[in-house]
């Protein structure tokens, strides 16, 4: 079971171009067994958000129905940061503090056995976490 991080979500969605290790990764891996963290959802709104002031609202509105879609279909697979990731986080944050965010996601994935799926493989090192980079 694994727990996507934003970049790898993020080059999903490109269609023809997704790398060829990523798109592999999503057609050998059963959907029901692929999560989201909280952390992703407010990552891809914070993009979305900086495309907006930037002013491309073509791009924006292209964004937001992919976004909408995401939760949508991740419904009941997304995953929140509650006191107990908060608590495997802070240990994670000692004597460390770099990769806040990335931190939180690999105490998401301790607590709920989940393999992290990313490209951002050196954010994660020193968390004990199950790292996979199908960009490789």
């Amino acid at each position: 079971m694994y727990l996507v991080d934003t970049n790898v979500i993020s080059e999903a969605r490109k269609g023809a171009k997704t790398n060829a290790g990523v798109k592999k990764f999503f057609q050998e891996t059963d959907p029901d067994n692929l999560y989201l963290c909280v952390q992703t959802i407010g990552e891809i709104r914070r993009g979305l958000e900086n495309i907006r002031h930037r002013g491309d609202l073509p791009q924006t509105r292209k964004l937001e129905k992919w976004l909408a879609l995401l939760v949508t279909e991740y419904s009941d697979r997304i995953l929140t940061f509650d006191a107990e990731c908060a608590q495997v986080w802070g240990r994670l944050m000692s004597p460390h503090p770099e990769h806040q965010i990335d931190k939180q996601i690999a105490a998401i994935a301790l607590i709920h056995d989940l393999t992290v799926v990313t490209r951002n493989v050196n954010d994660f090192r020193g968390t004990c976490v199950e790292i996979k980079n199908p960009f490789v």
